[in-house]
């Protein structure tokens, strides 16, 4: 396997580690001590424990919380993944919105950097506004 094609197993591994399967030691075991997340979601911390925060935070509000890739391309360090994470509102309150059982979406792409096998670099974009329309905190146009 090249470098490049384990940098993708990693990557994908550890999305379905932490945001499918919801293991949140899944953070120290993918990501690099000195990991940097340079677009944080839903206001986390820019280091790995953020991201780790943010996992927590999905998987109690949607119990059944999980990222369906679409796209994965890789050139040397970089990786790209394509994704729509979805799930259904059954638990914990999010962004002051009680479980409605409701069915969210949310689409995104992610940009990862590697190094020595573990991920040291994130930047992303995720649907933020699709988010907050699907849950009601802002009225569709």
């Amino acid at each position: 396997m090249t470098s490049t094609e384990h940098n993708k197993t990693v990557v994908s591994d550890f999305i379905t580690a932490l945001f499918t399967k919801g293991d949140l030691h899944a953070a120290e075991v993918y990501l690099a001590e000195e990991f940097v997340n340079h677009d944080p979601p839903f206001g986390a911390s820019v280091d790995r424990e953020g991201m780790r925060s943010a996992a927590a935070m999905f998987r109690s509000a949607f119990p059944d919380w999980h990222s369906d890739l679409h796209l994965l391309v890789a050139e040397d360090d970089i990786v790209v993944e394509l994704f729509t994470a979805s799930g259904t509102h059954t638990g914990t309150d999010i962004m002051g919105v009680a479980a409605s059982g409701g069915s969210v979406a949310l689409p995104g792409i992610n940009i990862f950097r590697l190094r020595d096998g573990r991920i040291i670099e994130r930047w992303g974009r995720l649907d933020d506004l699709g988010l907050m329309r699907q849950l009601g905190l802002i009225e569709t146009p």
